[in-house]
């Protein structure tokens, strides 16, 4: 293949046109070249012309491998089709060659004798060039230029492009397959024959260990590799190599290895001195190699990460077959790379006999060493005297290598730059390694183990705190302890600073560390003890970006979501998406940002308040509106999936103008999982938007995302970033803000089913409304009270409520709004009776959803539906509803509100006397959650126990209801008297 990817064209060579057989090949056919080497393809000019379908590039394969010669129709159908051809075989060979003769011109395409000729020139065919580069090899070897018999010989497999006549079908086609491969096959055992002959043993080591792999039971390969681990020092692995044949022998074929496979045994146990020595004279020896042992000591208290020692020293002393192992740890400052490093070479040092080498590439400063220093070092360190020392860097490099052919040493690479840096400081044969640690990941380091390096668990930080600290002054103060190690962001340089400042000051206790580290604003400055801070360690990373990798780090370190989406990012900092991301890829190299998941990214806490405190210094007049612009995305996007819901609903056209674009969805479920996605992010940007300028944003945007609130899975943080948006805006005196807050707040008690709560959120919210003359308010907050005296039997003040909230939804030409209220009326009235108006105010709501086309809430109005039906006797009705409202709340995440559609539909069951049905719904209703908290809970658990009573489970019921009347006695709610009566016979009993 070409380095692009795409098929490797055949050099065209302009050898005689001579052709194949008997005539010369014609005009038509000069430019023609073809490959079987692999697929069967055919280029004109290099230019690649079409083959056609399996059976005529068969046709073709089996022309080409004829050299030229006249093949009769009944031989190219055996070649095709075998023993077995179809009816049509005829036909279908003539078609063949009549559409092959389009393409490749009747010049090179011939009918002749009742057959098909293919003319070309000799060089045109890949299979012809590698028989011809072979047989000068050949003359080469015998002429004792081995080494450019090598060449040659190469030159000749080079050709091959996979496996030959790849994907062509027929008996003809299989034989010559395995004929090719057979070939090459002993092409490659001459090439290794010829490396072993020209001293280049260590190199063949490698090649010979993957071939004998893909074809055991083939002794003169594994009389090769024999050889050539005996040249390289490595005479027990040569003899094991014979032991494995012999035992492979047996096993599958019951026979003892051939002559010559055991009399090499025996010259290498015997240490033949002429086995050792190639051919050819061997070039100068290497300078006397010395044993360095350059590791650093390893820490006394190493802590945790034994998954990867374990795997870092698997991969190691992997070195000690075939292969170079090479292993890259990566991870941000402070992360523990270097001990982790240096505790694993120290694990592993006795399998690397010939020593060990260590440098600080210093590549995380302003100076990283320069590699062709570094091995003047190394080589050295290997007994190179100064004089044979070359001058430069690839001399230096072949000569470090050279000193290592055939010994084992372990090379480790601590904090360097980047993969430029570490290549030419690489061993390069067989049982030597090289572990690499760096702040970036070195993907383009080829054949290297990655290892992503990240904090401790909590365990392990707590262990590596009490072993320095003390473990009585520790366990006397556990929790204190963790949310000290919990502040250091689980880091081990941070724990290790604070631990070791605690441990120098016996006066403190580690609640007063504790106290330093809980405010962020120093928590930076306490972390630094002696030479070490992990400020400085983050400002070596920071010092190496380019400016605009600088300003990306600085200012999207302000967002104080978990993680941001690529989206978000781009409007931070104001940038094409392509472009930020590119910028946070390389912040993700340097380990300075994480990629937390395709497309989004985290900062490691320390490294964020890193990040605060360099755009604080730098970044003193945008960082109020980088976030502005997130802000604004939040709120823009959300009001597109807020508006995807709920066509024809006013809200979004009452939030507040917003300046920055937001994403644009290809389908509803694109846009209901973006929300979701961003539901932690889009609230803490809520939360830190409290301030002049961006309140009422920040409030706008939990009323566009109130959709998290009834989801279950966000509602807690979506009340409490609430709180905090009703709390500013009091202090602000934000009367339109404060309001929006408190009605949205209403929702959010109301779902929990804090009633009392709810009520005085919404009575205030109103009040706020009216004062600020805000249409939103004045529709939604009397909406919820009505909801509100629902839940709480007050009928009558909850119809005035809801007429209220249906005029004012009138007033603003909110007619979602509207059919909500309907349909809130619809459960108010069927709680008084009147169940013929309330199914009909039902129907109006829908009649109203249907005609804007929503979706969700159309499942509202059909939940409202199937209670009115329900208690107008319209039981199979009524099932209905509810079954296709429970199904669209599932689709639309709508947790809490599916479980309370489950709970009605438990209703209906049981008012048919569907008692199991009953039973298995209130359940799932218990499992997934309602709208209403407990006091629905409550609800639930009453219905569970009579389908379990009328089941016979009469003990089990009775514990139903005794739960559900002490949640029902502690709020106060009328639905106790009932339970009282239920349990009264069976207390009584």
């Amino acid at each position: 293949m070409d380095r692009d990817g795409g098929p490797r064209v055949p050099e065209q060579r302009r050898a005689p046109a001579r052709g194949h057989g008997s005539n010369s090949a014609g005009e038509g056919a000069d430019d023609l070249l073809f490959s079987v080497l692999g697929p069967v393809r055919a280029w004109r000019g290099g230019e690649a012309l079409p083959t056609g379908s399996p059976q005529q590039r068969a046709l073709l394969a089996a022309l080409l491998l004829r050299d030229g010669r006249t093949a009769t129709a009944g031989e190219l159908i055996d070649a095709l089709w075998g023993e077995a051809p179809p009816s049509q075989a005829l036909a279908a060979v003539r078609t063949y060659a009549s559409r092959l003769r389009k393409v490749l011109s009747s010049d090179a395409l011939v009918s002749e004798a009742g057959g098909y000729a293919l003319r070309f020139r000799d060089d045109a065919l890949d299979l012809a060039v590698a028989h011809e580069l072979a047989a000068a090899a050949e003359k080469a070897r015998s002429a004792g230029d081995r080494c450019h018999a090598r060449d040659l010989i190469d030159k000749s497999l080079g050709l091959w492009d996979g496996e030959p006549l790849a994907n062509v079908p027929g008996p003809y086609a299989e034989s010559q397959r395995a004929r090719l491969e057979e070939w090459r096959l002993q092409l490659q055992e001459n090439r290794l024959d010829l490396d072993l002959e020209t001293g280049c043993h260590a190199e063949a080591v490698s090649e010979l260990t993957a071939l004998t792999a893909a074809h055991p039971l083939r002794e003169r390969l594994r009389e090769l590799l024999m050889l050539a681990l005996y040249r390289s020092g490595r005479q027990a692995e040569a003899l094991a190599v014979y032991t494995d044949t012999r035992r492979l022998l047996a096993e599958e074929l019951g026979v003892d290895p051939r002559p010559e496979l055991s009399q090499l045994q025996q010259r290498i146990l015997q240490a033949d001195a002429e086995l050792a020595r190639p051919v050819e004279e061997r070039p100068a020896p290497a300078p006397q190699v010395a044993q360095p042992h350059q590791l650093p000591a390893t820490v006394a208290d190493f802590t945790g990460r034994a998954s990867f020692v374990h795997e870092l020293g698997d991969l190691l002393t992997s070195a000690e077959g075939s292969v170079m192992a090479v292993s890259a740890l990566a991870g941000i400052g402070g992360v523990g790379k270097t001990t982790l490093a240096v505790h694993v070479a120290h694990q592993v040092r006795q399998h690397f006999p010939d020593g060990q080498l260590y440098v600080d590439l210093q590549g995380a400063g302003s100076r990283p060493a320069e590699p062709e220093t570094v091995l003047g070092a190394f080589l050295r360190a290997l007994g190179v005297p100064d004089d044979s020392i070359p001058e430069t860097l690839q001399e230096r490099a072949g000569l470090f290598r050279t000193s290592l052919d055939g010994r084992r040493l372990l090379v480790l690479l601590d904090n360097a730059r980047d993969a430029a840096q570490v290549r030419p400081l690489l061993p390069g044969t067989a049982g030597c390694a090289a572990l690499i640690t760096s702040r970036i990941r070195m993907v383009d380091l080829a054949g290297a183990h990655l290892v992503d390096l990240d904090v401790m668990s909590p365990d392990e930080a707590l262990q590596l705190f009490t072993r320095i600290v003390g473990e009585e002054r520790v366990g006397a103060e556990r929790e204190s302890a963790l949310d000290v190690v919990a502040a250091c962001g689980f880091l081990p340089l941070a724990i290790r600073i604070a631990a070791s400042r605690l441990a120098a000051r016996r006066t403190w206790t580690v609640s007063v560390l504790a106290a330093k580290l809980a405010d962020e604003r120093r928590r930076l400055d306490e972390l630094q003890a002696g030479d070490l801070a992990v400020k400085a360690t983050f400002e070596l990373g920071y010092g190496q970006l380019e400016p605009a990798q600088a300003r990306a780090f600085r200012l999207l370190g302000l967002a104080d979501g978990p993680d941001i989406s690529l989206a978000a990012a781009a409007a931070v900092l104001d940038l094409p998406q392509q472009e930020t991301e590119d910028l946070l890829e390389a912040l993700v190299d340097t380990s300075l940002v994480e990629s937390a998941a395709p497309g989004r990214y985290r900062y490691h806490d320390l490294v964020r308040l890193y990040a605060r405190a360099c755009a604080e210094r730098d970044e003193p007049g945008e960082r109020e509106a980088a976030l502005s612009r997130l802000l604004d995305f939040y709120l823009t996007t959300a009001a597109r999936v807020y508006a995807t819901e709920r066509p024809g609903d006013r809200t979004v056209a009452h939030l507040e103008p917003t300046a920055y674009p937001g994403r644009e969805f290809a389908s509803d479920a694109e846009a209901l999982d973006w929300l979701h996605a961003e539901a932690a992010s889009l609230l803490a940007c809520v939360q830190q938007s409290l301030g002049p300028g961006t309140l009422r944003r920040a409030v706008d945007l939990l009323l566009a995302s109130k959709d998290l609130a009834e989801s279950g899975a966000s509602s807690r943080r979506y009340e409490i970033a609430t709180v905090a948006a009703r709390d500013a805006a009091a202090v602000a005196g934000d009367a339109r803000a404060e309001g929006r807050a408190r009605t949205t707040l209403t929702q959010v008690h109301r779902t929990a089913g804090r009633f009392e709560e709810a009520q005085a959120e919404a009575e205030r919210a109103e009040a706020l409304g009216r004062a600020a003359a805000d249409p939103w308010i004045c529709s939604n907050a009397p909406n919820e009270l009505g909801i509100i005296a629902i839940c709480r039997n007050e009928h009558e003040d909850g119809e005035a409520f809801l007429l209220t909230a249906i005029d004012a939804f009138r007033a603003d030409g909110n007619r979602p709004g509207e059919a909500s209220a309907l349909c809130n009326l619809s459960r108010i009235l069927v709680s008084m009776g009147r169940t013929e108006s309330a199914v009909e105010l039902a129907q109006r709501g829908i009649a109203i959803y249907d005609e804007l086309g929503l979706t969700l809430r159309l499942a509202n109005a059909k939940y409202a539906l199937g209670i009115a039906l329900s208690h107008a006797g319209r039981r199979a009705e009524a099932l209905e509803e509810l079954l296709q409202a429970q199904d669209v709340f599932a689709e639309n995440r709508q947790r809490l509100w599916e479980g309370t559609t489950c709970y009605r539909i438990a209703e209906v069951h049981l008012g048919s006397r569907r008692s199991a049905q009953a039973a298995q719904y209130a359940e799932q209703a218990l499992a997934i959650g309602c709208i209403g908290g407990d006091w629905m809970r409550a609800n639930v658990l009453t219905v569970l126990g009579k389908a379990l009573n009328r089941l016979g489970q009469t003990g089990r019921a009775q514990a139903c209801w005794r739960e559900a009347l002490t949640i029902h006695e502690k709020s106060g709610a009328a639905e106790a008297d009932e339970l009282r009566t239920l349990l009264s016979p069976l207390a009584a009993a």
